[in-house]
């Protein structure tokens, strides 16, 4: 029997892997409903193409685009955070979570709730809310396979033994467009700099998010909750080549790592059909033609966000909905030529700062989803007016 699944953000570059995939896939899968942001003619082509019941469109003036060019073909259009959860709240069996940022928390609490098969690219949702997701997850019996890359290569490491076994987890980091930048250069970056990743082809504010490091410092968060470790357990290195995705040392002295040529339908296909695996043509994975595998610490004054995600644990609570909020909204100034690439993590940085300090719920050790949504509002609020000021 097919496996069915709803692609949530499926007009991006991971929506579209996972299609790719569903196609290599066949008859093994039938995808069941696809959510999207404002794409609407791609998402209508997608859902003509793979015969979907149900498709939800974000944008309020794309739902009135889409119900139009899907008139009379059946396909039931619904629209906002309410469609997006109404997609994972019927005849599904998992859930590939890819909307970027804190608009994919609501269906991704929906389908944990559901007890769905929860194939998580959206980091976010672990960085706003672990401890409530893990929460839900574990009372309604909700499977969490990473999506990741790195995550998904711990979690294929973590086949041999368990994460109490586990001396250390090493998050790999490509070091982005400007690893080999000086900060002076760094200051001067320009967004088309920033968005010309070496070696992975993604949407801009992630590849944004992987120029300032920002990207490794929310897998940080995410690893905590994901495999329930202590932060001080979690490692980031730099690994320019992106072959070795990450790796888990034991405490016995074993390291596993999960390698392969970059290529997301990978780890994709793998959370989909996981335990098992499937054929999946990708490029030739040849060590002699690699020759070189390179390993380097993370320069910390260079990318201080990565320092920050460790404070963001220390400090617990709501602030990782802060973290991540204050840096989608200057993430998103430097994209539209607001601010310098520095700037980013500094306004980042100034807001977590001054939560602490002032900011809602900041005592909370085990905040409400209600706490995390004020704090995330807040936090964008405060973002604005740094930029502004």
């Amino acid at each position: 029997m097919a496996k069915q699944v709803v692609v949530l953000g499926s007009t991006g570059s991971i929506g579209k892997s996972t299609l790719d995939v569903c196609r290599n896939l066949g008859d093994e899968v039938e995808i069941t409903g696809l959510a999207a942001g404002s794409q609407w003619e791609l998402l209508a082509a997608q859902a003509r193409e793979h015969s979907v019941p149900r498709v939800s469109i974000a944008c309020p003036d794309a739902y009135s685009k889409l119900k139009d060019e899907l008139a009379g073909s059946g396909i039931e259009v619904l629209h906002g955070s309410e469609g997006a959860c109404a997609l994972v709240a019927e005849r599904c069996d998992s859930v590939l979570a890819a909307i970027t940022g804190a608009a994919g928390l609501p269906p991704v609490l929906e389908a944990a709730r559901r007890g769905r098969r929860l194939c998580l690219s959206n980091k976010e949702s672990l960085v706003l809310a672990g401890p409530i997701l893990g929460k839900i997850a574990r009372e309604n019996g909700c499977e969490l396979v990473p999506v990741d890359s790195e995550h998904s290569a711990i979690f294929q490491a973590l086949q041999s033994g368990t994460a109490k076994e586990a001396k250390r987890l090493v998050l790999t980091a490509s070091g982005g467009p400007f690893r080999t930048w000086s900060i002076e250069q760094m200051a001067a970056a320009t967004q088309e700099e920033a968005l010309n990743h070496p070696t992975w082809k993604m949407g801009p504010f992630i590849t944004i998010d992987s120029a300032t490091l920002m990207n490794k410092s929310l897998e940080v968060i995410e690893a905590r909750w994901l495999f329930d470790v202590e932060p001080e357990r979690i490692e980031v290195l730099c690994h320019p080549q992106s072959i070795v995705h990450s790796l888990v040392e034991f405490v016995d002295g074993s390291v596993m790592a999960q390698l392969g040529v970059p290529d997301m339908r990978v780890p994709i296909q793998y959370a989909l059909t996981y335990p098992e695996r499937r054929p999946l043509e990708t490029a030739k994975f040849d060590l002699t033609e690699i020759a070189t595998l390179t390993f380097e610490p993370v320069d910390r004054v260079k990318f201080p966000s990565v320092d920050l995600a460790y404070e963001v644990l220390r400090r617990g609570g709501v602030s990782g909905a802060v973290f991540n909020a204050s840096n989608e909204v200057a993430r998103l100034a430097f994209y539209e030529g607001k601010i310098s690439f520095p700037e980013i993590v500094a306004t980042t940085g100034r807001v977590l700062e001054e939560h602490a300090k002032s900011g809602p719920s900041r005592d909370e050790a085990t905040p409400s989803l209600e706490e995390v949504i004020d704090a995330d509002r807040w936090a964008r609020e405060r973002a604005e007016q740094c930029i502004c000021s």
